[in-house]
């Protein structure tokens, strides 16, 4: 099974969802940094339902060694942007990003890039959902934004 990094909106988005416990099913090993732990920490305190990370054991806080002074110039999240460093000093790794800009900044750099979509398909390939319609629809209703072409791809993918 391969290893993942993992940004803030696909943990939070996945656990909407009640599918995050997918994660461990489909790697090895998941890593955060501990700028998204701070990010799901304020959103926890601006009263929004988050994830906890120190309630997944699976889930590992590894933080960068450094980051590249072109990350900080881009318009990205701290949690953006430590996942983005995380992944360039371990490029084996799939990063976890659903951001528009730090998925093209990941790919450019030639880092395998899925988002949450991604995950639901593999989950789905797995065997551990039958159908993602609903998943990709609650989705929507729990704030993520899909366009009604990607919605459509994703379930064409799918086969449904």
């Amino acid at each position: 099974m391969p290893e993942a990094i993992s940004n803030t909106s696909p943990l939070l988005y996945l656990y909407r969802i009640n599918a995050i416990d997918w994660l461990p099913e489909l790697f090895n090993e998941i890593w955060t940094p501990n700028a998204v732990v701070l990010e799901l920490r304020e959103g926890q305190q601006r009263g929004y339902d988050v994830p906890v990370p120190s309630a997944y054991a699976w889930l590992q806080i590894v933080e960068p060694q450094s980051i590249p002074p072109e990350l900080k110039t881009l318009d990205l999240g701290m949690g953006e942007v430590a996942a983005l460093a995380l992944a360039l000093e371990t490029p084996h790794r799939i990063v976890l990003l659903d951001d528009g800009l730090a998925r093209r900044t990941a790919q450019t750099s030639g880092l395998t890039v899925w988002g949450t979509l991604r995950v639901l398909l593999e989950a789905k390939s797995q065997g551990l959902t039958e159908s993602i319609t609903p998943l990709v629809d609650r989705l929507r209703d729990s704030g993520m934004w899909i366009s009604e072409d990607i919605r459509n791809r994703i379930l064409n993918l799918a086969g449904e």
